[in-house]
Formats: structure tokens, C-alpha cells, sequence
């Protein structure tokens, strides 16, 4: 029994359905926010106790300072990219361990699709900013060779350095993808399981494994999204 059910059977995917859903929820998530910096003092003094702005606020603090560390001072420009990936795979993730929901994470195009916005976005920025020398992350090395009396820097290895870099880098797209997959179709499947045999005090245990899983899962594609920005944007020696 799925709440995707109805819609299903009119002819809406329930994969599309359940990223609504995870979109609808940031977007409530985002207007609590925008409510509680509105009201007296609210941009100054944080909310009391634990509330949706405060996790926001914490959490988007960890990934400023983590995205300052790997792309450098321009992090900002990609913060709210990275920020809307671990938001969206979080609340996705943990969609998928209620019971009748599911989480639009739980299917590979999903994934799949992240990982294609990743990876066109860091080849863009490394195009803009480095130009032609772009290409040179796929060659190999650059040797130094003087001829007539000049130096010219020559990649040598670029023949056999192209065969394995090319696919390499798109099969980030799919490692992204798969990684996110595989962990989050184990996790849910174990949940289920223990429901369905004991649906008391063990399921609670794989829960809460789950909720640490699924920020997990979410953090390591913001981390990698990440990474491939930054390396992009260095330029290649």
C-alpha cells in the first residue's frame, strides 16, 4: 500500500510524485524560515530549543564551511547548488523510511539525474575559468621540451591518458548514482524486513540507523559534488 497509489494509476510516476513531495517539504521548510527571520529580532537571535530554522541554519553553516575548505573563496556562487542537493537526497532519504511513502532516492533516475547537473556544472565553471587549458586534466602530465631554443609544455601521454580519463569522469555521474542507490534501497529493505517480522522495538533500532544513513548518503554526494567543482576549477599542472 502506497500513497502514490491514485495518482499512479493516473498516470503520474511515483518517483515524480515523491520528489514533489520532498520539494513541497523544503519549500514549507523554507517559508518557516523566511516567517521566523521576518518576525522582531528574528534575523539577530536564534530561535529557542531545536526548531526547523536552527537545523537549516546549523547544517547550512557545516556546508558553507566544508564548501569554503574544497572549492576555495569562490564557494559561494556553488553553496546553494550543494546546499539544494543535500536537502532534497536528506529529505528523500528520510521519505523512505515512513512506512506507505518512499523516497524518490529509492530509484536510480533520481540519482542518476543529480549526478548529470554535477557533472555538466563542474565542467562548465572549469571551461570558464580555465579556458582551453581546460582539456589538460584529461592529458596527463605536461612535459617540458625545448625546441629552437623555446620551451614548450607537451602531454606526451595525452594518447593513452584520454582512454582512461574520459570514461573515468563520466562514470562519476553513475558512481554518484549507484552509491546513493545501494545504500538507501539496503537500508529501507532492512526496515521493512524488521517491520514486517517485528514491527516494535527492533525496526526502531534500523530506523535510527536509517536517519543516520540517510544524512550520511546526503552529505557524501554534497561532498563529492563538491570536490569535482573544486578540481575543476584548479588549474592543471
Amino acid at each position: 500500500m502506497s500513497i502514490y497509489g491514485p495518482l499512479e494509476h493516473a498516470g503520474i510516476d511515483w518517483v515524480i510524485q515523491s520528489a514533489l513531495l520532498a520539494v513541497g517539504l523544503l519549500l514549507l521548510a523554507g517559508w518557516s524560515v523566511r516567517r521566523s527571520l521576518a518576525a522582531a529580532d528574528g534575523g539577530v537571535l536564534p530561535d529557542r530549543g531545536i526548531t526547523v530554522r536552527n537545523c537549516i541554519e546549523a547544517i547550512l553553516d557545516g556546508l558553507a564551511e566544508l564548501a569554503e575548505q574544497t572549492i576555495g573563496h569562490d564557494y559561494q556562487r556553488f553553496l546553494p547548488l550543494v546546499s539544494s542537493i543535500f536537502f532534497f537526497i536528506l529529505i528523500s532519504n528520510l521519505l523512505g523510511l515512513v512506512p506507505a511513502v518512499g523516497g524518490a532516492t529509492s530509484d536510480i533516475s533520481v540519482g542518476l539525474a543529480w549526478g548529470t547537473i554535477v557533472f555538466f556544472v563542474y565542467h562548465y565553471v572549469g571551461i570558464v575559468k580555465q579556458g582551453w587549458k581546460y582539456v589538460y586534466q584529461f592529458t596527463g602530465p605536461l612535459f617540458d621540451l625545448k625546441i629552437g631554443g623555446k620551451h614548450y609544455h607537451v602531454p606526451l601521454l595525452a594518447p593513452l591518458m584520454v582512454v582512461i580519463e574520459l570514461p573515468l569522469n563520466i562514470a562519476r555521474v553513475f558512481t554518484l548514482a549507484l552509491r546513493l542507490l545501494a545504500n538507501m534501497f539496503a537500508d529501507h529493505t532492512v526496515v521493512a524486513v524488521w517491520l514486517g517480522l517485528m514491527p516494535v522495538a527492533v525496526p526502531a533500532i534500523f530506523l535510527g540507523l536509517g536517519l543516520v544513513i540517510s544524512f550520511i548518503q546526503a552529505f557524501v554526494f554534497a561532498l563529492l559534488s563538491m570536490i569535482y567543482i573544486g578540481l575543476a576549477l584548479e588549474e592543471h599542472h
